[in-house]
């Protein structure tokens, strides 16, 4: 008896241990409802984890789904700024400019035009890209500078092709450049100056020549293009002075007091006048549009490829200069384009500008300059300021020299390109302004051409003009779009609107 309680004593441990271990017993069949037991709450655990990432996944691929449309939804909205790359023939209906998008309902008309100015990557100093320019080959552009953003692209023309537009640009017939200031400096008599008395200036802003001069004449006049004789500070202080008189007008006493003050104002703290923009050379401009030479239409459909920009901006801006500096020909260092400002308003946009601008100034987002020739000795265009990590305008003065006089610190500049045939740079005058149009005046584009000591420099320039004001860019084109449809209902043959006829008559 003892016997058999051990042996039943030993069989419940041993079960027990076996329960404990999850390892089933011989004995584990006497007891049938825990061996059934523990498999169903095996299979219902499962089940249940199984349910929960279903749900989960599920859920996260409802969420990504509700995403996906808002992301469609608000990127193809009414508001959203068009890409300015040229859209294709089947995306524009006839007589439509590619720079005019669907009109937006709720927006006036003078609001309905947005589109982008494509602005290209520099990467960084010496990045050399691909850039294809519609020619069997690929050309290599490389990176000069960030500040300014500017490229070089060699071979922009053959040897051949700048011979042709030299010669075409002498059968043209060149002109003196223009001075854009007087020279205070003494020994400067090699080339003429302009020197205006006061009693001059009073007479031309005069207009009725009646001894006395009114807002409206002031402000009328200040449009001259030129640029010569009175800056846009000049004008400031000059209708300061006039809206000081009890009369609201000026006679010549009065005049000459308030003009002696608005000349001052161009002096520095220790009266020597500020360094102003001198330049000596020879220009003239040269046709693209349809019905020019073969090379000069190429050379405008290199630029469209080369800045990607529509070819309704580069149809409707300036004609392409082409300059020749001789032996001591220079200019001064400068920005092709100029700031933004409330008082100014752009000369090529004039038809949908500002009247009440105190004076037109032009607007170019940015410039294509190729070199015609290469010079045998000196003639560099030259960036002071170029990759500077700050600027600051007093700064162009470094003990008593003045950065932007190329006669005396050409060799000072930052980066000194050398002139060489085929040669194209590209520059950015412009910041972008965040939202894909023209920003900022980048003030490190200053440059200027060193001196010619030998040989003959010939350069050409592309300006690709925009204003500022996207919504008076558009304002211009519609303009320009209007009359092309009334020129052209007039005409038996219609012609095709150009590049020359826009700038020029409008």
């Amino acid at each position: 008896m003892e016997v058999d309680m051990e042996n039943i004593h030993e069989n419940l441990q041993h079960d027990e241990d076996s329960h404990v271990s999850g390892i089933a017993s011989p004995s584990s069949d006497m007891h049938p409802l825990r061996s059934t037991r523990l498999p169903v709450q095996r299979s219902s655990i499962c089940s249940r984890a199984y349910f929960v990432v279903v749900m989960v996944f599920f859920h996260v691929y409802i969420l990504n789904v509700i995403a996906l449309l808002l992301y469609v939804h608000y990127n193809n909205g009414p508001g959203d700024l068009v890409s300015g790359d040229r859209p294709s023939s089947s995306s524009v209906g006839e007589g439509e400019s590619p720079l005019h998008p669907a009109p937006h309902p709720r927006k006036s008309r003078e609001e309905e035009q947005s589109f982008r100015l494509p602005r290209l990557e520099g990467i960084r100093v010496g990045h050399v890209q691909p850039v294809s320019l519609g020619s069997d080959r690929t050309h290599k552009m490389k990176t000069l500078s960030l500040k300014p953003l500017l490229f070089e692209v060699p071979g922009f023309l053959s040897e051949e092709e700048c011979r042709v537009v030299v010669q075409l640009a002498q059968l043209k017939g060149l002109m003196e450049s223009q001075m854009t200031a007087a020279s205070r400096e003494q020994g400067e008599a090699n080339y003429p100056l302009l020197s205006l008395s006061t009693e001059e200036v009073f007479s031309l802003l005069d207009l009725n020549q009646d001894g006395l001069l009114q807002k409206q004449e002031i402000v009328s006049h200040s449009r001259s293009r030129d640029g010569t004789w009175l800056s846009p500070d000049n004008l400031r202080q000059i209708l300061t002075g006039l809206e000081a008189c009890s009369t609201g007008t000026l006679n010549l006493e009065e005049f000459q007091r308030v003009y002696d003050v608005s000349q001052g104002s161009g002096k520095e703290p220790s009266g020597k006048p500020r360094s102003q923009f001198k330049q000596r050379s020879k220009h003239t401009g040269l046709y693209q549009g349809p019905g020019s030479h073969h090379v000069l239409q190429t050379l405008r459909r290199r630029v469209i490829s080369l800045t990607r920009v529509p070819t309704a901006l580069v149809d409707m801006s300036e004609p392409l200069q082409v300059f020749r500096f001789e032996p001591g020909d220079f200019s001064d260092a400068h920005h092709d384009s100029s700031a933004p400002h409330a008082e100014t308003a752009c000369s090529h946009t004039r038809l949908a500008g500002n009247v009440s601008a105190l004076t037109e100034v032009s607007c170019r987002y940015l410039t294509v300059l190729i070199y015609l020739s290469s010079v045998e000795d000196g003639g560099e265009t030259t960036f002071p300021v170029a990759d500077n990590r700050t600027y600051d305008e007093l700064a162009l003065v470094q003990e008593g020299v003045d950065l932007t006089d190329t006669r005396k610190t050409c060799g000072r500049g930052n980066l000194r390109i050398k002139p060489t045939a085929g040669t194209a740079l590209l520059l950015y005058n412009h910041l972008s302004d965040g939202h894909g149009w023209m920003g900022e005046l980048d003030e490190y584009s200053l440059h200027g051409d060193c001196p010619v000591k030998r040989g003959l420099k010939w350069v050409a320039n592309s300006w690709v003009n925009v204003d500022p004001d996207y919504q008076q860019q558009a304002r211009y084109q519609r303009l320009v779009s209007e009359r092309h449809r009334a020129n052209s209902g007039m005409e038996e043959h219609p012609q095709k609107l150009s590049h020359f006829d826009l700038h020029q008559d409008l």
